[in-house]
């Protein structure tokens, strides 16, 4: 990144602070999404060609991480709520009838992913494990790990972007 002397470094750092503590309400995580945001912008430098532009880039890269990160924890908490009770437990207790409707279409898509898919889901996403873990766990390399999530992440998200339509009704006589 371009050359900032110490006093640009905190003054950046303490805006960027602000910013993250201003989305996330807490200060733990406004510290760990600033880390984050610092580590994309290092790893990314030579993506930052204006000088001018890198606070503006930075904020970018900022808010783009928490966003990604509210995504990740609605789907957690989503799936927790799949796979975290029995599945008669979970409709059962579902007061919104097209809560329940959701839910179900949600597991019937996740049922038709592959099962390779369907597992590093689960490993990653329900059980918390990192890439290294689940490719420990299921013995492939960290690579094919991070591909087949990749992919059954967008899989699952194809199969449940749509509203699901509701059972047709038969008409008795």
């Amino acid at each position: 990144m371009h050359e900032l002397d110490d006093h640009q470094w905190r003054d950046l750092l303490h805006r960027l602070r602000r910013f993250a503590l201003g989305l996330t309400r807490h200060a733990a995580s406004a510290d760990d999404l600033v880390q984050a945001t610092v580590e994309r912008a290092l790893s990314r430098r030579s993506q930052q060609r204006d000088p001018q532009q890198l606070r503006a880039w930075l904020f970018t890269i900022l808010y783009r991480l928490f966003l990604d990160g509210k995504r990740r924890e609605r789907l957690h908490a989503r799936w927790l709520t799949w796979f975290g009770h029995g599945e008669a437990e979970a409709y059962a207790s579902a007061d919104d009838p097209q809560a329940t409707l959701l839910a179900q279409a949600d597991l019937h898509a996740f049922a038709r992913l592959p099962s390779e898919q369907r597992a590093l889901l689960l490993l990653v996403s329900v059980e918390g494990l990192s890439y290294k873990e689940a490719a420990q766990a299921l013995e492939i390399p960290i690579g094919t790990v991070m591909s087949r999530l990749s992919r059954a992440r967008a899989a699952l998200r194809a199969l449940t972007e749509d509203t699901p339509r509701p059972p047709a009704l038969r008409r008795l006589k």
